[in-house]
C-alpha cells in the first residue's frame, strides 16, 4: 500500500500567501492537489500546472468539486507565463511552487523513480521523450559522470560511470541500483542506500528540473503583481540554493554602495521584498510526513519594480 501524497509546510505556505476569497494563484506543481485544496478553501481561484498526465487526469474530480474556482494545465511550469496570457489572467496574486519528485511517483513502482520496487528504468515526469534508460544505455562515461557529479554530487562519480557503461544495457531501477551499489561498496547495514545520488542525478537530468527551475522562477516574477507573494518549497540543496540566490539578486541583498555618491545604493531597484529566511518543518510534522525532514520553505514579495526581463 503506498503512502497519502502529504503537502509539505501547507500551514507556512498558507500563512505565506494568506488566501482570502477572489485572490488569483497559481499553483505551479498540482500533484496531489494539497496546496490547491487549501486555497481554493479559502476561496481563492486557482489555476494549477502539472507536466505528468496521470496528475491532471487524477485532478478532475477536484475540477468538479469546486465549480469553476480550479482549472487544471496540463504544462510543465516554465511554460505558465504564456499559458496565463494565452487564457487572458497575465496577473496574479500568488505563485506557489513545491519543487521536485512528487510522492505519488515515486511510490508508483512502474514510473521507475525509486529503486524500492524494481521496475522500468523511466522517470519522465511527463511521461515523454528521453527516458533514464535511454540516457544512461547511450551517453558516453564522461557525460553520465557529468550529470551524476552536477545532480547528485556523488564524488565518485567517475567510477559510477565507469561500472554503467560495462553494465549496458540497463533495462530496471534495480538493474542501476545493483551497478552503483556493487561499484560504491554498499552493505546492507549502511545509513544511507549509495544509490540515492545517482537516482536523484539521472532524474533531474532526464526532466531538465533545474533548467525548469530557473524558468520557473522567472515566469512568477513576470506574472505577479505588486505585493503578490512568491512560495517555493524545495527538497535538495541544489534547488535550495538555486532559489536563495534568485531572490537574494531580485531584493538587491548585497548590492554594494557607490563610491561616487556615498551613502547611495548602486543598481537596480529589487523586485522581491521581504524575503524570509530558509522555512523547515517542525518536529511533529516531521514525525507524521518523514518525507517533509528536507523540504525548506521561501517566500517573498513582489515590489512594483517591473521585472527583469521586461526592464532589460
Amino acid at each position: 500500500m503506498t503512502a497519502p501524497h502529504v503537502p509539505v509546510l501547507l500551514d507556512e505556505v498558507i500563512a505565506a500567501i494568506a488566501p482570502t476569497k477572489g485572490m488569483t494563484v497559481v499553483d505551479a506543481t498540482f500533484g496531489a492537489g494539497g496546496y490547491s485544496r487549501a486555497l481554493l478553501d479559502a476561496g481563492a481561484r486557482v489555476y494549477a500546472f502539472d507536466r505528468d498526465p496521470n496528475a491532471i487526469s487524477a485532478g478532475s474530480a477536484m475540477v468538479a468539486e469546486y465549480k469553476g474556482q480550479l482549472s487544471l494545465h496540463a504544462e510543465r511550469f516554465s511554460q505558465m507565463r504564456e499559458e496565463m496570457e494565452r487564457i487572458g489572467v497575465p496577473q496574479v496574486d500568488a505563485v506557489v511552487m513545491d519543487i521536485g519528485v512528487s510522492s505519488m511517483q515515486l511510490d508508483q513502482g512502474e514510473r521507475g523513480f525509486a529503486f524500492s520496487s524494481n521496475g522500468p528504468l523511466d522517470m519522465r515526469m511527463s511521461q515523454q521523450g528521453e527516458s533514464a534508460a535511454d540516457f544512461l544505455n547511450s551517453a558516453d562515461e564522461a557525460a553520465i559522470a557529468d550529470v551524476l557529479y552536477e545532480y547528485g554530487e556523488e564524488r565518485q562519480s567517475r567510477r559510477v560511470a565507469r561500472a554503467i557503461v560495462a553494465a549496458r544495457p540497463l533495462e530496471t531501477t534495480g538493474d542501476l541500483a545493483r551497478v552503483v551499489r556493487k561499484a560504491l561498496g554498499y552493505k546492507p547495514h549502511d545509513k544511507k542506500d549509495p544509490a540515492t545520488r545517482s537516482f536523484q542525478a539521472v532524474r533531474i537530468h532526464v526532466n531538465d528540473e533545474l533548467g525548469e527551475l530557473h524558468a520557473g522562477l522567472a515566469a512568477a516574477e513576470a506574472m505577479l503583481r505588486e505585493g503578490g507573494v512568491l512560495a517555493v518549497v524545495s527538497f535538495h540543496s541544489l534547488e535550495d540554493r538555486i532559489v536563495k540566490r534568485f531572490l537574494r539578486t531580485a531584493s538587491g541583498a548585497g548590492r554594494a554602495i557607490s563610491r561616487h555618491m556615498p551613502g547611495e545604493i548602486s543598481g537596480p531597484d529589487p523586485v522581491f521584498t521581504k524575503v524570509s529566511k530558509a522555512i523547515r518543518p517542525a518536529a511533529a510534522e516531521i514525525e507524521r510526513n518523514p518525507r517533509a525532514r528536507s523540504s525548506t520553505l521561501r517566500h517573498a514579495v513582489r515590489t512594483h519594480t517591473p521585472a527583469r526581463e521586461m526592464a532589460a
